[in-house]
C-alpha cells in the first residue's frame, strides 16, 4: 500500500537536500515532483493541484530555522497537509440509538457484504455491542447465504425473509425484531448497484427514507482508484452517505482514492479493508495514514492490533509459566495464531518505522508459519508439553510427519530455545515495568523531521 508513492516523495525531497534555504525555485522543482508522484498514484488533478499550491504557500511564508534542514521542513508541511486532504482526524460512527442503525451501500463487488461482517465483528469485540445483520440484497444469487456464512464465521445473527423481494418490509421487519430482543446494532446490507441504474438507486433511496439509519456507509474497492472517487461522488449525489469505507487497501493499489475522496465528496473515510480475514478491518486515522506515506511507520496502529488480540487472563497464566521456565510449544502455537489474527505480515512489518522501505522489494508469504504449524502438529501432546524430551530420534520423527527437513525441525528448536529465554527474560523485569513499555509504546508515534 502506498509504496510506489512513498518511495516518489522522497525522491521528491532529495532535490532541497544540500539546500541552504529553502527559494521559490527549488521549492517548484520539487512539488514539480510531488504533483507528479500524486498523478501517478491516481490522485484527482484539481486535488494534486491543490495540494501542492497550498504547500508551495505556506513553505515560502515560512522561515528555515538554523537546525531544521529545508528538505525536513517540505517533509513536516507535506505531512500536515496529507493528514488535512485525508480528513484531519478519525470520525467514530454514530451508535448513540437503540438500536443503531447502518446501512451499507455501495457497487456490485466491492467487498460490502465481507465488510458488514467485519464491521459487526469489530462492534461486537471491541465495543460489546449485540449487532444484528440483515440481508436486504435479495436480487445476487446466494448473496443471503453468503451473509448467513460471514454472520456464523463472526458468532452474530442475520435476519432473513427468504422469498420476500420488498426490502423496505424486510429492514422494518428486522429493526421491530432487533428492539424486541435486545440488539444495540441493526446492520443492513443491500444489494450492490449501478449509480447509473435508477431502479435500484431509487429502492435503496426508499429503504433510506423507510429506515432513517444513523450511519449510511459507502463502501468502495480502493483498487478502482479514480473511479471510485467518481462512483462516491454519484453515491453521494443521491444518497448523502455519512462516511466511505475503502476495501482492499491491501492490495495493488496506488492510494490515489484515499487521497482524493474525502476533497470530492467531503465526506470522511471512516474505515479501511487491510485483507481478507474478518479482524482485517481498520478505523482511518489520517494522521496515520500520512505517517506511512511518509515512511514514518505507524506504530501505534500496531500496538493497537496487538492489543485487539491480547486476553489478560491467559496473559497472566502465561507469565506464570514463563518464570517457571514452562513455556511450551502450545503456547508457542497459540502466539502464533493470534500474530496471524493481526493481519498480512508484511503489512504489519511496514507499520515499523524504517522496515518498510526496507522490505519493499521482499515477497513475505502469508503462510510463513505453515510450515512452523505442520512441525508442531506433528509432536505428541507430551512433546508439545515437554520440549526438552525431543531428542534426535524423536526430531527425525517429527520432520518425517510434517513432511519437513531434519534441519527444520533442529532451526525450530534454536528458535524456540532462544524464545523461551528471551521471555523469561523480559518476565523478570517484573509487571509494573512491562506496564511501563506499554504505556509508552501506546504513545509512541513514528519519528518526525523535527
Amino acid at each position: 500500500m502506498f509504496e510506489n508513492l512513498s518511495e516518489r516523495l522522497e525522491r521528491s525531497f532529495k532535490i532541497l537536500k544540500g539546500e541552504g534555504k529553502i527559494t521559490e525555485i527549488n521549492v517548484a522543482e520539487t512539488l514539480k515532483d510531488v504533483r507528479r508522484a500524486l498523478l501517478d498514484a491516481d490522485v484527482n488533478y484539481k486535488v494534486a493541484k491543490q495540494f501542492t499550491d497550498t504547500v508551495k504557500q505556506k513553505a515560502m511564508g515560512m522561515n528555515v530555522l538554523t537546525a531544521v534542514k529545508p528538505s525536513q521542513l517540505m517533509v513536516k508541511i507535506v505531512h500536515d497537509e496529507l493528514t488535512d486532504l485525508m480528513g484531519g482526524k478519525a470520525v467514530e460512527l454514530n451508535l448513540q440509538n437503540r438500536p443503531s442503525i447502518i446501512l451499507m451501500s455501495g457497487l456490485q463487488g466491492s467487498g460490502k457484504t465481507t465488510f458488514t461482517g467485519k464491521l459487526a465483528n469489530m462492534l461486537k469485540t471491541r465495543q460489546h455491542k449485540k449487532p444484528l445483520l440483515v440481508a436486504c440484497d435479495v436480487y445476487r444469487p446466494a448473496a443471503i447465504e453468503q451473509l448467513k456464512v460471514v454472520a456464523q464465521s463472526v458468532g452474530v445473527d442475520v435476519y432473513t425473509e427468504e422469498g420476500n423481494k420488498n426490502v423496505v418490509e424486510i429492514a422494518q421487519n428486522a429493526i421491530r425484531k432487533a428492539k424486541q430482543e435486545a440488539y444495540n446494532v441493526v446492520i443492513v446490507d443491500t444489494a450492490g448497484r449501478l449509480a447509473v441504474d435508477e431502479e435500484m438507486m431509487d429502492e435503496i433511496s426508499r429503504l433510506k427514507d423507510a429506515i432513517t439509519p444513523d450511519e449510511t456507509l459507502f463502501v468502495v474497492d480502493a483498487m478502482t482508484g479514480q473511479d471510485a472517487v467518481n462512483t462516491a461522488k454519484e453515491f453521494n449525489d443521491r444518497l448523502d452517505f455519512d462516511g466511505v469505507v475503502l476495501t482492499k487497501l491491501d492490495g495493488d493499489t496506488r492510494g490515489g482514492a484515499a487521497l482524493s475522496i474525502r476533497t470530492v465528496v467531503t465526506k470522511p473515510i471512516k474505515f479501511v479493508g487491510t485483507g481478507e480475514k474478518m479482524e482485517a478491518i481498520d478505523v482511518f486515522h489520517p494522521e496515520r495514514m500520512a505517517d506511512r506515506i511518509l515512511g514514518m511507520g505507524d506504530v501505534v496502529s500496531l500496538v493497537e492490533r496487538a492489543q485487539m488480540q491480547f486476553d489478560e487472563e491467559e496473559a497472566k497464566k502465561l507469565e506464570k509459566k514463563i518464570r517457571k521456565n514452562k513455556f511450551d510449544f502450545d503456547d508457542f502455537m497459540s502466539q502464533i495464531q493470534q500474530i496471524k489474527k493481526m493481519g498480512n505480515i508484511k503489512e504489519l512489518a511496514s507499520m515499523i518505522p524504517g522496515v518498510g522501505k526496507a522490505i519493499k522489494d521482499i515477497d513475505i508469504d502469508d503462510n510463513a508459519f505453515k510450515q512452523i504449524e505442520a512441525i508442531i502438529q506433528s509432536m505428541t501432546p507430551k512433546e508439545r508439553q515437554n520440549p526438552d524430551i525431543i531428542n534426535q530420534s524423536r526430531r527425525l520423527r517429527i520432520a518425517r510427519g510434517s513432511g519437513t527437513k531434519i534441519e527444520d525441525v533442529n532451526r525450530l528448536m534454536k528458535q524456540f530455545d532462544q524464545t523461551r529465554k528471551m521471555m523469561k527474560m523480559v518476565s523478570g523485569m517484573g509487571s509494573g515495568r512491562m506496564a511501563q513499555m506499554a504505556a509508552a509504546m501506546k504513545n509512541m508515534k513514528g519519528p518526525k523531521p523535527f
